[in-house]
């Protein structure tokens, strides 16, 4: 007889709904559940559940949900006036010109519409965790599509080609600019490269295995090896790419890649967003009005090559009304991650929210409880 699993937490009054909602799914999930939850609204944490063995002070890798704080970095750059968007990727990077990419904008590139989404011989795990690295193959990569044309998840790799842009721009990485604008002046839960001290506090992936129905739909649409989703998740590589379990390797970890390498809690997440656009702890938010209607403004809208589904990004952040959460207000951003986890800002409701669990939700993506979670939070928002 499996053992019923306690929500930990605090909810502020009027979103008790909130923690019915989280309660009832971890009641309704696998037995071995674990997961956190947390929202703000308009700078006040309304929200802080969690379930399972690994408590509220546990990290998770959260795969793509990188891109959200690597994205940031960017923003605050293009705020500062260190970076244009509308100017070449070759006035930071003239390497990037090789192979016909000469004429793509920064914008382009956030916009995931570069085309160069992996290399034609793939990965190594090791280049996986080092973003110079990545970021010189792909100088060199001939493009997957006409650049500019059409857009498609950069998914391991876009963090990468944004992070050459802000070193060479900054002479500082975006994991250094992440720690020393974002992370550590808001003591966030959320690492682009995790400390060995903090190592006891993560918490492995696990990966979900798939029923056989679900696992025949996968395979029926796979097309081969060097279809663009393989050559997109390094599925080609000689050492393919298992993009649940790369959280749980250290290098990973240790370099914290802006595409795939963060770890982070809940509680990081929410509070990341929570920075962006509103007051906390009687600091200004971190972008003005007009950086965050830019970043949030809809660039790529429609068939994504890669997902070969519908997409939509804005500035390196997803649009994440139109992909994800249609009850949001226009403008909302966010990322999503592999493993299920979530975590986005709402600007004209004054919502910043994060969710978390250890287990992989297949397919990947934003696992679907982030929906009615979500739901709940927006709905007792304007009652604060």
């Amino acid at each position: 007889m499996s053992q019923e699993i306690t929500v930990h937490g605090t909810v502020a009054a009027g979103f008790e709904e909130v923690r019915e909602e989280f309660t009832a799914l971890v009641a309704g999930e696998r037995p071995d559940y674990e997961g956190q939850l947390c929202a703000y609204v308009h700078g006040r944490r309304v929200v802080d559940l969690w379930a399972g063995p690994g408590g509220a002070d546990c990290l998770y890798g959260v795969s793509t949900t990188t891109q959200g704080a690597a994205h940031l970095v960017v923003a605050l750059l293009v705020q500062d006036g260190t970076l244009e968007l509308d100017r070449k990727v070759t006035y930071y990077w003239p390497e990037f010109a090789a192979e016909g990419k000469g004429a793509l904008t920064l914008r382009e590139l956030l916009a995931h519409r570069a085309g160069v989404i992996g290399t034609d011989g793939g990965f190594t795990l090791a280049e996986l965790a080092d973003d110079r690295g990545i970021a010189e193959r792909l100088a060199d990569q001939r493009p997957f599509w006409r650049p500019g044309t059409a857009f498609g998840s950069h998914t391991l790799v876009i963090g990468a080609l944004a992070g050459e842009i802000v070193r060479r721009a900054t002479g500082h990485t975006v994991q250094q600019l992440h720690e020393d604008r974002v992370r550590a002046p808001y003591g966030l839960d959320f690492f682009l490269g995790l400390p060995a001290a903090l190592e006891p506090r993560f918490r492995a992936a696990q990966p979900m295995a798939p029923t056989p129905v679900q696992r025949a739909q996968v395979d029926a649409e796979r097309t081969g090896p060097h279809a663009l989703p393989s050559i997109a998740l390094n599925r080609h590589a000689a050492e393919p790419t298992d993009l649940a379990a790369l959280p749980n390797e250290r290098p990973i970890r240790a370099r914290g890649p802006a595409s795939v390498g963060g770890t982070a809690s809940a509680r990081g997440l929410a509070g990341l967003y929570a920075a962006a656009i509103s007051e906390v702890a009687e600091q200004v938010p971190l972008l003005k009005p007009d950086t965050v209607a830019e970043f949030g403004q809809f660039h790529s809208v429609g068939h994504d090559l890669v997902t070969r589904g519908h997409g939509s990004y804005g500035l390196g952040f997803q649009a994440t009304a139109d992909l994800w959460h249609p009850f949001l207000g226009a403008g909302a951003f966010g990322h999503s991650g592999a493993n299920g986890c979530q975590g986005f800002a709402d600007p004209r409701s004054g919502l910043a929210y994060g969710y978390t669990r250890r287990r992989y939700a297949f397919p990947g993506g934003a696992a679907p409880e982030n929906d009615r979670l979500a739901r709940a939070v927006h709905r007792a928002a304007p009652a604060t």
